[in-house]
């Protein structure tokens, strides 16, 4: 039951707060009105868990407070569209998806609740550094699109050199997550896991 009004309240808000579903080129009169909607539907969450206690309130926070921002964020880029506003959706998704994450970890216990943990800060590396791709990949593309074919091929090696960085930065945080299992297991179990988890990931 306790799941099902999490789920329930979820739902309620991310409905209320979507702002997905508004037209481009937001007048200053309806970003105002957008605004103030997104304030009043997180005021009404904050009523809402308050039914709730224990961690099953920390993650409907988590969920409220994630909604309201990436609205707010999704608001922004509706009314200013841009290279920067639309990686700041995908950051503010990312860091609310960590947060909800991160309470539900708090429901497990010893190494799962570690190996948990890991998982989240893993997912929100993977999808931060998937937006840092496509902000300079962006980036590069509008610039080469304003100049020479040398400029586009200035372009084409910043964003291969972007991937790089991000297949790098994941790797990195995959390598935390598999460490982590290891210390579930003893001896040389433990000892094969961590040196396949180095193969593994690229760590020597």
């Amino acid at each position: 039951m306790k799941n099902f009004n999490i789920s329930a309240i979820a739902l309620a808000i991310g409905l209320a707060f979507s702002v997905s579903a508004m037209a481009e080129n937001l007048s200053k009169k309806q970003y105002a009105s957008f605004e103030k909607n997104i304030e009043t539907e997180y005021k009404a969450a904050k009523i809402r868990w308050d039914s709730l206690a224990g961690n099953a309130n920390d993650i409907c926070v988590a969920e409220a407070k994630g909604n309201r921002d990436v609205a707010e964020a999704e608001l922004e880029a509706k009314y200013k569209p841009s290279i920067k506003n639309s990686y700041n959706v995908r950051v503010a998704k990312a860091d609310a998806d960590y947060s909800v994450a991160d309470q539900k970890c708090d429901d497990k216990d010893g190494n799962d609740e570690d190996v948990c943990e890991k998982e989240a800060k893993a997912a929100r590396i993977h999808a931060i550094a998937d937006a840092d791709t496509q902000l300079k990949t962006s980036k590069a593309n509008a610039t080469a699109n304003e100049k020479s074919v040398d400029a586009k091929a200035n372009a084409m090696n910043k964003t291969i050199d972007a991937r790089k960085d991000a297949a790098a930065t994941k790797r990195d945080a995959d390598y935390i997550v598999a460490k982590e299992k290891c210390q579930s297991l003893a001896g040389a179990a433990k000892d094969l896991c961590m040196s396949d988890a180095k193969i593994r990931y690229g760590q020597f």
